[in-house]
């Protein structure tokens, strides 16, 4: 009895360990891949308002061949087109980044391209500005990049209305409770007017009163008409700057710390920034 357990115990081992090497066998290991190489439908791009409805360029790339031990692979490919400005290396924190999912090829029309150099990159209207493209693949949660060439184009953005019309007066008041003047309104001169850097950006350079609340006025002692935010919800990251609108409903709310800060309003881009000094 004592031989055949013992017998019975060896065969459990053996079984044991060649379903373990057996496992080990079919575990899938990643063998690497291939750079997408990237190609575009044309090796100059054109940028006009009359024709912002025509497709500026259309990229294609190859498939990376993700391969494994078990052979290509089955998951999806995700890519993330990236446009930036020439000698930035692609680190450029306004870089323009584009997630596409499986497909192969991208079409940009002249508008969105535009609107990716203006407001994105925020390059000058009118002017040529040296741009690079590349195509980055990647797996499931990121992983797995593989960086395609970079091309390179001369690009000059066209002129477009700004996404929030700036103020027929030429000048813009800050008025709130964050500010020394509280609501009064007309607010003080000139220590609440912003200093007017260009047809589309007003600066202003101010003491605020942390978690209190502020507006835009066009004009001084008129409540007709403001700048403020859309539904913002109290406490959001907006308090350090986002996006605007003429007679919009909510009160920018203002920083979390009082202290002195400058506010930069871009109505080309519809956009605030709101920075500590």
């Amino acid at each position: 009895m004592k031989n055949l357990i013992k017998l019975l115990l060896g065969f459990s081992f053996i079984a044991v360990v060649l379903a373990s090497c057996k496992k080990d066998e079919n575990k899938d290991y990643y063998l690497g891949g291939t750079n997408p190489v990237l190609s575009g439908s044309s090796t100059t791009i054109a940028l006009s308002y009359a024709n912002a409805a025509n497709n500026a360029i259309t990229l294609s790339w190859t498939n990376p061949g993700y391969m494994f031990t078990t052979g290509i692979s089955s998951q999806n490919v995700n890519y993330i087109l990236e446009i930036d400005t020439t000698g930035s290396n692609f680190t450029n924190p306004n870089k323009q980044s584009v997630s596409i999912s499986k497909d192969l090829s991208y079409s940009i029309l002249q508008s969105t391209l535009n609107d990716y150099l203006l407001n994105q990159l925020q390059l000058a209207v009118s002017v040529p500005h040296n741009i690079e493209m590349r195509v980055k693949s990647t797996m499931v949660n990121g992983t797995a990049v593989l960086i395609s060439n970079v091309l390179k184009f001369t690009v000059t953005p066209y002129a477009i209305p700004p996404k929030v019309n700036p103020p027929a007066s030429g000048h813009l008041y800050l008025v709130g409770s964050a500010t020394a003047g509280g609501w009064n309104n007309p607010v003080p001169v000139p220590t609440q007017e912003f200093t007017k850097i260009s047809t589309m950006v007003y600066e202003i350079t101010v003491p605020l009163i942390g978690g209190n609340e502020y507006l835009f006025l066009p004009v001084n002692g008129d409540w007709s008409h403001k700048y403020a935010c859309k539904n913002n919800p109290a406490g959001t990251t907006v308090n350090t700057g986002g996006d605007f609108g003429y007679d919009f409903n909510d009160n920018f709310p203002g920083p979390t710390a009082s202290g002195n800060y400058k506010i930069q309003v871009d109505f080309q881009r519809g956009k605030f920034t709101v920075t500590k000094l």
